[in-house]
């Protein structure tokens, strides 16, 4: 597959090589394209790529060793007792070749797992004076990145001159994985694979068939993704599968964290360190209303953040033994049963994600915005509204209807019962993929449009 997108990481990326601080760190999920994306941008900058092993501190120098060795030949003849020595011998190496870098080391979390003592003699290589290569790292465990250079104790905290998250492709891009899909295509794509680069990598050769994609890639017993998020929990470090139970209830439909207690059998003040977890790891997302305080999480409500997750769970987990056995038709049909459902909240997803950007694309509402991130808006009795967004300068009030199937709009759209926007004028707007336009309306080619 091409390299797609990722332009402002790499102008991130590129800062860092003008940076005094000379050191940069990336992190993300599995699958969402760390790697490749410091690989292009090594060979951009002659940098060398490396990346750590799940092995003893001694076996993970020698193999790193090797692939340095590609770069200053002679530099795997030598055993190197620990890590300073090797991290010494590498810059007086880069000195000595007049090499600026960078150097890229991708997942930091296999060394710090095997040899936690690695973040000291880090910290004390990138503070030493003296020359020493441009030096990036990464990692797929959010947690023990984290630990070793995001939070405010952290022994490399405040020495990355960039420390950006990897998130997922914008749903625009599928277009070049899929030049011969129509708008809603992609969007059932979406609602399959999501913005994850390896799992579009593995469902190109598909094209538009995106049941055979499904059965081939996920249903099958033997397929490569039937078993995904185990790797995704397993790949952290440590292993987080104690935490495999709240994504099947909320894959499942608990959203609040009483039904998922309730669910769990555990008190509802047990699982706020679990969700926030899950959070960090990019696995769940938790919704607030639109208006309401980010600190309150009274009204809050989890989902799964992912596509692709949301389909497992709703289609793989609760019908495991049945996929073992059955034929694929069968198999299909427990998709084809949740199909619908997982479309349309993709699409409500969508609509949300590309309201910020739709003035810049050939949309109706270019004459509007830019607005703010949208919301959904919802509390007890009152109606539901998909999509609301503020105008940057307060202004307007982006309400918004998100339509997949044919059934017929609400009805006029009004935020009179919504706190916080008294005064602003509302912009309407129906969002539908497909039919006739007139008005405020939006449709599937305008939404991945604006998602580019």
């Amino acid at each position: 597959m091409e390299f797609l997108d990722r332009h402002d990481e790499m102008r991130r990326l590129d800062s860092a090589l003008r940076g005094p601080a000379a050191f940069a760190v990336i992190w993300g999920r599995r699958r969402v394209g760390k790697s490749r994306l410091l690989l292009e941008w090594c060979h951009r900058h002659n940098g060398l790529y490396t990346v750590a092993d799940q092995s003893a501190p001694a076996v993970q120098r020698r193999y790193l060793a090797a692939a340095v060795a590609g770069r200053f030949p002679g530099f795997d003849h030598v055993d190197y007792p620990d890590w300073r020595a090797f991290l010494s011998r590498l810059a007086a190496a880069a000195t000595a070749a007049n090499w600026p870098g960078p150097l890229v080391l991708d997942e930091l979390p296999y060394l710090v797992a095997a040899d936690p003592a690695i973040v000291g003699v880090l910290q004390d290589w990138l503070d030493a004076p003296g020359r020493r290569p441009t030096f990036v790292t990464s990692g797929s465990s959010v947690r023990v990145m984290h630990g070793a250079i995001l939070d405010g104790g952290a022994p490399l905290y405040g020495r990355a001159s960039q420390a950006f998250a990897v998130r997922p492709l914008r749903a625009g891009y599928l277009g070049d994985i899929f030049p011969h899909a129509s708008p809603l295509d992609l969007v059932r794509a979406y609602a399959v694979w999501g913005g994850m680069p390896r799992y579009w990598e593995l469902a190109e050769p598909f094209g538009v068939d995106i049941a055979a994609a499904v059965d081939t890639l996920v249903l099958d017993p033997a397929a490569p993704l039937h078993d995904e998020p185990y790797r995704l929990l397993q790949s952290e470090l440590p292993p987080a599968m104690a935490l495999r139970p709240l994504l099947d209830v909320i894959g499942n439909g608990a959203s609040r964290v009483s039904e998922i207690a309730g669910r769990l059998g555990r008190p509802a003040s047990s699982l706020a360190g679990p969700l926030a977890s899950l959070a960090e790891m990019g696995l769940v997302r938790r919704e607030i209303p639109f208006g309401s305080n980010p600190k309150s999480g009274k009204r809050s409500l989890y989902r799964i953040a992912d596509p692709f997750l949301r389909l497992w769970f709703r289609v793989v987990a609760p019908n495991r033994a049945a996929l073992a056995e059955a034929p694929r038709e069968t198999r299909l049909s427990y998709w084809r049963k949740h199909r619908s459902a997982l479309e349309g909240e993709a699409w409500e997803e969508l609509c949300r994600m590309a309201s910020a950007t739709l003035h810049r694309a050939e949309t109706p509402l270019q004459g509007y915005g830019p607005f703010e991130p949208a919301q959904r808006y919802w509390r007890g009795g009152e109606p539901e509204l998909d999509v609301v967004a503020r105008s940057l300068d307060g202004r307007l009030l982006l309400v918004g209807e998100a339509k997949w199937s044919a059934s017929p709009a609400q009805g006029p759209m009004d935020a009179d019962h919504v706190p916080g926007t008294s005064g602003m004028e509302v912009v309407p707007v129906l969002f539908k993929p497909k039919g006739p336009g007139g008005g405020n309306v939006v449709d599937a080619r305008m939404v991945l449009e604006a998602l580019r």
